[in-house]
């Protein structure tokens, strides 16, 4: 149970946040070198999508309602730059010691679905489903000034700052895009519903989701851009989610409410399992500062997040709001 103080501070931070006074200080003690920001979707066609925020002492601090799905966030120096799917915009906020400045800066995306981001040197490469392309927002101007046709309903895009991947999971490819031209450079058949991608030692990881004509049944897969492209299917219903993830030197993806351990044919190994957990609440997992962050949720009211050492050690855990998914963290800079 929080202590009076705890309270004190939190209703305080709510009141910096929702109001936007990011000039307003507190004691020195308490100024926040680090924020956990967290997407909290919210219910498709509520608008009541959110971000909650983590602080460096551990409590959660949750905005307003800010739209419609909110799908992903990045943190570019000291801004946070959100994608709100259903509500086709992006918005762009300061990030302070106290947390976001409100209300910050929308972007209307002109009924563009957006889904996934990366961003290099100022500019923000993001995929959309409605309209299958990749658009190019320039965070100096705040005006999307390129787009660039891909597949149907690209999802994931990754970036080794020359190029682009993009991951299209209403197909079976990923593009390959350079960033200089803003053009398709190859076309990979990667096998059915590519979603989240990691690079890892020059090779391109693809974790794949798709289904049946009536979305009744589910199937799972990895595939591998390399000298050649390797693809690994593993068949129906197993538990699988879609994050991809490099720790050390290998590849592991969400399996059995946990992490596998990838082998050199993309097969999943038991054995070693990072998180244990119900795999139908496992919604996401991202690695911040060394360690595992499992987003959970069973899309009504069991919303929080769970801290896992690379050992299997649970840490830390949040409650959040509705349906969290993406993460992002931003460090204060000397």
């Amino acid at each position: 149970m929080k202590n009076t103080l705890a309270i004190t501070l939190s209703l305080l931070f709510s009141c910096i946040i929702w109001t936007g006074c990011s000039n307003s200080t507190l004691p020195n003690e308490e100024i926040n070198t680090s924020w956990v920001f967290v997407a909290n979707e919210g219910n498709f066609g509520a608008s009541n999508g959110s971000i909650s925020m983590i602080d460096d002492r551990g409590f959660v601090h949750e905005t307003e309602a800010i739209g419609d799905v909110v799908q992903s966030l990045e943190v570019y120096e000291d801004k946070l730059i959100v994608l709100i799917n259903n509500s086709h915009m992006i918005k762009v906020y300061d990030i302070v010691s106290e947390g976001i400045a409100m209300p910050g800066i929308a972007i209307q995306t002109n009924g563009s679905s957006p889904r996934e981001m990366v961003i290099i040197d100022g500019m923000v490469y993001f995929t959309n489903w409605n309209t299958s392309d990749v658009k190019v927002f320039n965070l100096h101007t705040y005006n999307i000034e390129n787009s660039i046709p891909v597949g149907v309903m690209p999802e994931g895009i990754i970036t080794d700052g020359i190029k682009l991947w993009v991951a299209n999971s209403g197909e079976d490819t990923v593009h390959e895009i350079d960033i200089i031209s803003n053009t398709v450079t190859a076309i990979y058949t990667v096998g059915q519903g590519p979603q989240n991608l990691v690079h890892h030692n020059g090779n391109i990881y693809i974790s794949r989701t798709y289904y049946n004509e009536n979305w009744a049944t589910t199937y799972h897969g990895t595939s591998r851009i390399g000298t050649e492209v390797l693809i690994n299917n593993y068949g129906s219903g197993g538990p699988c989610g879609g994050s991809i993830l490099s720790h050390q030197s290998n590849i592991y993806r969400s399996f059995n409410g946990g992490l596998s351990q990838l082998d050199s044919d993309l097969n999943l190994l038991e054995e070693g399992m990072i998180g244990e957990f119900n795999q139908s609440n496992v919604y996401h997992i991202d690695k911040i500062n060394g360690n595992f962050w499992f987003t959970l949720t069973n899309f009504e009211d069991h919303n929080e997040i769970k801290v896992v050492s690379p050992q299997g050690i649970e840490l830390l855990s949040y409650k959040v709001g509705l349906f969290p998914g993406d993460l992002a963290y931003w460090e204060k800079s000397d």
